[in-house]
Parts: C-alpha cells; structure tokens; sequence
C-alpha cells in the first residue's frame, strides 16, 4: 500500500505531499536520503526510522529539477512503483504540456486530480494514461461549464443593458411575485 508520496525539487522544497494514513514527516531528511544518492545505484531505499520503519521502503525517481518520492509498505512491488511514478510523470507532462515545477505550484489542484485518478486511499486505481487524461479532461469540462454557471448573473446584467428599453421598468411581475425597482442611473 502507498503510504505517502511527495515531490520535491532539487533544493528540498516540497512541491506536493500526500499522504494516505497520518504521520509526521520529516521532509528535509526524506529529501536528504534521495538527494544524497549516486546516480548509478538502485532507486529503492528499505525501511529506517526516517522513513517509517522496518516494512516501508521509499521508491523515487529524479527528472530534471523534480524528485518524485513515493512511501510504500513492504506489499507493494517496487516495479510497479517505478512504473506508476514513469506513467504520473508522463500524464502530468501531457495535462501540461512539457511539466515544469511551476506547473505543480500553480495547478497544484489539477497535479491533485491527477493523483486522484491513479491512486485512491493508497491503493493503486488505474496505470493507463488515456484513460486518466480522459477523466482529467471530462474534470476540466466541467469546471469550465460551472464557470458559466457562476457568470450568469454578469451576463444577465449585460443583457438587460442590450434591450433598448424605452424607459426603466418600475415593477417587474414574475407569476405572483412583484418586485419594485428602484430609480437607478441609466442603463446606457
């Protein structure tokens, strides 16, 4: 089960933490244990009281200026990590077209989404890239379609200062509602 995954860049800012069961954790000494390694040795790091324990291991991966960082217990395949943090990497790289770190700090609910589609409570949800961007896009319609939502009543005002009305209407009658209009400045 995943039980944390983190991103950092290469000063050891955090760039997105999420974490899938409580703990404290000590960002500059995970930062440490990856940065500090060779570039030639295996992406693995087993279990210390750092990282949680004897059962947790700690797989990342480091592209560019961004450390990807994923805690996992001993039932996960580190593999298969390795593959999910390859399949994360290129998906946000598609939503954002050639992903940066500012990206992550500026979209950090959309990189959130991201996640959401491919790990849930820890556990792996889905590894196939179109059908995360699918899902990702299906989001993105539809905060866009309540984007209008939340226009309407700019659009509305615009529209009654595009009627050409004769004069300014006193009272408006909707079914068994009046309602009063005050005296208002022009509409024009």
């Amino acid at each position: 089960m995943i039980k944390a995954i983190l991103i950092f860049n290469n000063h050891g800012k955090p760039r997105l933490s999420k974490f899938y069961e409580h703990r404290t954790t000590d960002y500059q000494g995970n930062f440490h244990l990856v940065s500090k390694r060779d570039e030639n040795v295996c992406n693995f790091l087993e279990g210390g009281m750092l990282i949680g324990g004897s059962d947790y291991r700690l797989i990342y991966r480091h592209y560019a200026t961004l450390y990807f960082v994923f805690c996992v217990d001993s039932s996960e395949s580190e593999l298969g990590i390795l593959d999910l943090i390859q399949v994360f990497v290129e998906t946000l790289d598609k939503c954002f077209e050639n992903v940066c770190e500012l990206d992550l700090i500026f979209h950090v609910d959309k990189v959130h989404n991201i996640l959401a589609e491919m790990v849930m409570g820890g556990m792996v949800l889905e590894t196939n890239m179109n059908e995360i961007i699918t899902q990702v896009d299906a989001q993105n319609k539809l905060e866009k379609s309540e984007a209008g939502i939340a226009g309407a009543p700019a659009r509305a005002v615009s529209a009654v200062k595009n009627m050409n009305l004769p004069e300014m209407p006193r009272n408006i009658n909707i079914g068994d509602i009046s309602i009063k209009v005050p005296n208002l400045p022009s509409f024009k």
